[in-house]
């Protein structure tokens, strides 16, 4: 059986100010109610680029217009596919975001989980290091040459957020894909037949 996941990303730095409250109409109100009770204006054009991301990779892969996709939020967790219902399983995504980026992943044939950083030199891993990781992923990081050690630890910190957000950490196969700013890491219930490429794109 092929099992397959697409990755589309969007640069919101490129997202004018005057462009949220339009995008905003894509959201249900469990979203907007949501998105309300963020503070930070960044904050909120991650979250509603992230959610119109998702109804633009979800109408794609179901063949239907992304604003006929419809999503609930749920505290705590991804939010709710309720439309268009699948005939087989429902479709496995997964969003997330960092900084000017968003990303979702989806697949019709496998849950996923995805995690994506920007990657800074400037923090200060070592204390980030000691609160997120337990004594093996340390002692991996440790290992690495200096060189490596920012790349290391931020495909260590996204390996560590893709499983969570896929709920299936001992099932979990991962792929990490190439990005110039970013940690990219995909995991996914079954394993891929091949590996996703970024699909960059421009919200609507």
């Amino acid at each position: 059986m092929t099992v397959a996941a697409s990755l589309w990303m969007a640069d919101i730095d490129g997202m004018a100010d005057e462009d949220l409250p339009r995008l905003r109409d894509w959201l249900s109100a469990s979203e907007l109610a949501r998105c309300g009770r963020f503070v930070r204006v960044q904050r909120q054009r991650q979250f509603v680029a992230g959610r119109v991301l998702l109804r633009m990779a979800l109408g794609s892969l179901q063949g239907v217009a992304p604003r006929d996709v419809e999503l609930e939020d749920r505290p705590g967790a991804a939010p709710l596919l309720k439309a268009p219902v699948s005939r087989g399983p429902a479709p496995g995504f997964s969003i997330a975001h960092s900084g000017r980026w968003v990303a979702c992943a989806v697949s019709a044939q496998t849950a996923l989980g995805l995690d994506i950083e920007m990657r800074d030199p400037q923090r200060d891993l070592a204390a980030l290091a000691a609160q997120a990781f337990d004594a093996e992923e340390m002692a991996q990081w440790m290992a690495l040459d200096e060189a490596r050690r920012v790349v290391g630890f931020y495909s260590l910190w996204s390996g560590k957020e893709a499983r969570f957000k896929l709920g299936e950490a001992a099932q979990a196969h991962r792929v990490d894909l190439p990005h110039e700013e970013l940690s990219v890491v995909l995991c996914s219930a079954l394993p891929l037949t091949e590996l996703p490429r970024i699909k960059l794109v421009t919200l609507p």
